[in-house]
């Protein structure tokens, strides 16, 4: 499993969130809490926006406490808007293309999850995406191909009912060829102006979100887990729902894609 943290509001350095913090990303990166393996040291990303519509980015394969590039970089970018992964395999090469966040266009999308049994079948999701949109598949992971398949679905013009097209998708192949669990996924993605997070499993596992606006920065940190220990004021994203943030507002709404 990996972790992974978003922010929206008022433009920051990304350090606060992904270096500084007593529970940050990197932090997390070597002892997450609320996952099955303390480590995530299979990569890092970061996806950010600022003056142009498409995202900067940044991948590595280095471990997120060990990469100087990345504490450099967060120190020195500030955003309104960005995404930040650390990265535990499934399955999939410890490579660049594998590294979350993806992008393509505006679009930014990280993931925290799995598909059961995906690599029995991975050729078999492969042929789901368009010819004009497979030059975008870069790596091997179910992760990417989700992005894939919302965007195939029309994540453009309705970016909640594309990505839970894109997992029901997966999720069903999974059911007819692959294995238990079939889904289990915590997502954000992002057009650089509103973040959009969920949460979801086929069965009672559902990987944790969380959230809370800080007034301090004007803006909202969503997160796979708090950032400090013991801090109040985070919200736990229930299982089976999808929260649109959008400037100093969020709306959380249910899902229908739950059942085992």
């Amino acid at each position: 499993m990996c972790r992974w943290a978003a922010y929206l509001g008022e433009p920051i350095f990304m350090e606060e969130l992904v270096t500084s913090p007593g529970h940050s990303l990197i932090h997390q990166s070597r002892e997450a809490t609320e996952c099955k393996s303390a480590l995530n040291g299979d990569g890092v990303g970061l996806a950010w926006y600022g003056a142009r519509p498409e995202p900067g980015l940044y991948h590595d394969v280095y471990p997120a406490w060990s990469d100087t590039n990345l504490a450099n970089l967060c120190r020195s970018v500030q955003s309104g808007c960005f995404l930040a992964h650390v990265r535990a395999s499934t399955g999939a090469a410890t490579s660049r293309n594998n590294c979350h966040p993806f992008t393509y266009g505006r679009w930014s999308f990280m993931h925290n999850g799995q598909v059961g049994g995906f690599d029995s079948f991975r050729r078999r999701a492969d042929m789901g995406v368009s010819d004009g949109l497979y030059p975008h598949r870069k790596g091997a992971t179910d992760s990417e191909l989700l992005f894939l398949y919302a965007l195939e679905a029309g994540l453009e013009h309705d970016p909640v009912g594309a990505m839970v097209a894109a997992h029901e998708a997966l999720r069903e192949m999974s059911m007819l060829y692959g294995t238990t669990p079939h889904l289990r996924s915590s997502a954000a993605w992002s057009d650089g102006s509103r973040i959009y997070a969920l949460r979801l499993s086929s069965d009672a596992i559902a990987p944790s979100v969380y959230y809370r606006w800080s007034d301090s920065r004007a803006g909202w940190a969503v997160v796979s887990e708090p950032l400090e220990v013991g801090q109040t004021g985070w919200t736990a994203l229930e299982a089976g729902h999808v929260a649109v943030f959008e400037g100093a507002e969020v709306r959380v709404e249910p899902l229908g894609l739950m059942a085992a």
